[in-house]
């Protein structure tokens, strides 16, 4: 089937959902879930690259996922640790650059200490951007994105006069953790839940959203591939008709 896919997203946002659920199904304890979903995250990440997707977002751990029991969350940072170790060498040599969305520094030391390094190691591939939402909250980017933006209005207006023209959706968009990369085109939420969950508020305003009940540790190649094979069958208007995108 990967072989008829057409029309791919250039920039595809998955919200990993399930791995909890998928483990306590089985009788198992929810960190077991976890070691299953990077282990599709790895999958995904290969198959992403195969086909020539240029942009993947992964939203690994949420800036509410916190309130989870400190045992749970230590697994999540003890397997991302796990993953970066084994995985950077290979995104090195296959052209992926990594890149977070979110504040790294309420991350704990190793974990930032990993990611930085990883950082610097694909910095300059071209390939394919990983992006790795952590501590991530989409309505915490946009302030954040609006208050970098304020400074830099505020220093305009002292220089020259503030105008409110100054202030564009491009000059926000510049200041958020997607900075230089397009907007999703694509989101897919595994594990049957129909909702963003803060993430990439701003960015998916025109996104096309599909929603699976299949749970992210059972998301493999096929699934990704009927994913795909919808999305190509929609048709994205922002806002024009049928007949203007065609040209009559």
């Amino acid at each position: 089937m990967s072989e008829t896919l057409t029309h791919l997203p250039v920039h595809l946002a998955i919200i990993m959902d399930g791995n909890g659920r998928w483990a306590q199904a089985r009788g198992l304890p929810r960190e077991a879930g976890h070691r299953a979903g990077a282990e599709t995250v790895r999958t995904i990440v290969t198959e992403c690259r195969r086909l020539g997707i240029r942009h993947l977002t992964l939203y690994t751990f949420s800036s509410e996922n916190w309130s989870r029991p400190k045992t749970e969350v230590s697994a999540l940072f003890s397997l991302l640790l796990e993953f970066l170790g084994q995985e950077v060498p290979r995104m090195e040599r296959e052209g992926i650059r990594l890149n977070i969305l979110g504040d790294m520094e309420a991350l704990p030391l190793a974990a930032r200490t990993a990611l930085r390094h990883g950082l610097r190691r694909t910095a300059a591939n071209t390939d394919m951007v990983l992006n790795l939402a952590l501590n991530y909250g989409g309505r915490g980017a946009p302030v954040r994105a609006a208050g970098v933006e304020l400074v830099r209005a505020v220093r305009s207006m002292m220089a020259e006069g503030l105008r409110p023209e100054d202030v564009t959706e491009q000059s926000l968009a510049d200041h958020l953790y997607t900075a230089g990369q397009p907007d999703p085109d694509f989101l897919i939420r595994t594990s049957g839940e129909q909702r963003l969950s803060n993430y990439l508020l701003y960015q998916c305003a025109y996104s096309e959203f599909y929603f699976t009940p299949t749970p992210w540790p059972d998301f493999g190649v096929e699934a990704l591939h009927e994913a795909l094979a919808v999305y190509a069958g929609r048709s994205r208007r922002f806002g024009k008709t049928q007949e203007q995108i065609n040209g009559r």
